[in-house]
């Protein structure tokens, strides 16, 4: 299937390997379907979560796992059941980015990781009371210090 992107024009993706959001994402649930696209070939780090049916909605994510390796979400028992599994560590976690100039200042939302059954293809975005929603990228300069 062909969709117009935010960030990299027509692309042809695979129809099995689109996401399905029953709920939507924070603030627009009625956008239900998405594809997870990679800016580069070589790099899973920084991805596109592109709407299939709006071109101009595309969510920046970042593997959160490749910057904080002590970020372990849990997700309740009423939301492993949604996702259908029965660990937190069974799924995929992704974060969502606010990217900024200078790049330093870029934050990214801990609290309301996207959440994807990779077997399924279900997605969820979920909240954890245990991280900040606004997490600056600087502060990792300081961890590594």
């Amino acid at each position: 299937m062909k969709i117009l992107t935010k960030h990299f024009g027509e692309v042809n993706i695979a129809t099995d390997t689109t996401l399905h959001f029953k709920d939507g994402v924070f603030g627009f649930e009625d956008e239900k379907e998405f594809a997870l696209l990679q800016f580069s070939e070589e790099d899973s780090f920084l991805l596109s979560l592109q709407s299939v049916k709006t071109p101009y909605l595309a969510f920046t994510l970042v593997n959160p796992f490749m910057l904080i390796p002590d970020y372990k979400p849990v997700l309740s028992d009423d939301e492993l059941e949604q996702m259908q599994v029965k660990k937190s560590d069974e799924l995929c976690f992704y974060n969502m980015c606010r990217i900024k100039k200078p790049v330093s200042d870029s934050t990214i939302n801990l609290r309301c990781p996207i959440v994807i059954n990779d077997t399924t293809r279900q997605a969820k975005q979920v909240i954890l009371d245990d991280y900040e929603m606004r997490f600056p990228l600087s502060s990792l300069e300081k961890r590594d210090k």
